[in-house]
């Protein structure tokens, strides 16, 4: 029996949030990097739900939860950040960014991109990196950042248009 990634089932993203923010605080704490209060709130926005989310979706949810404006160039040091500590990924084919699920170990990212409802689910590709990789020696191209975007239909979504 084929299990969807969580992105893709039913569940309390409570404790997403939870467990991310709880991730961060022992990340930052082991770098020695400060979490502040606007980039603990960028990541909580952001593992509210699986979908990815831009800067400028970001800096309007933030707005509605303060009474003042936050900077594009605020919310993208915040970005920034939490991108350098492993938190968080981008999809460049959204420009957004969603949450990482495993931040305590360095990754290439895999995301399976529902083209119905929005949901990103990181995935583990390590066939798909093998490949990639002895493709690169082949060439000899020697890779520096990977990221696969795979846009299909998840199982909600089929499901839905039975």
């Amino acid at each position: 029996m084929l299990i969807p990634p969580l992105a893709c089932q039913h569940h309390n993203h409570r404790h997403c949030i939870e467990d991310a923010i709880a991730a961060a605080h022992r990340i930052c704490k082991a770098k020695k990097v400060r979490l502040t209060p606007l980039r603990e709130q960028v990541l909580t926005l952001i593992w509210q739900s699986h979908k990815p989310l831009g800067a400028y979706a970001l800096m309007e949810m933030l707005a509605a939860h303060s009474t003042r404006r936050v900077a594009p160039p605020t919310v993208y040091r915040a970005l920034d950040f939490l991108r350098e500590q492993g938190l968080i990924h981008r999809i460049n084919s959204l420009n957004a960014f969603v949450g990482c699920s495993e931040p305590d170990i360095k990754h290439q990212n895999y995301f399976l991109i529902c083209h119905s409802c929005g949901v990103a689910a990181e995935c583990n590709g390590e066939g798909l990196e093998q490949a990639v990789q002895g493709v690169a020696e082949v060439s000899g191209f020697q890779i520096k950042e990977l990221s696969v975007e795979i846009v299909g239909i998840c199982p909600n979504c089929q499901e839905t248009e039975l």
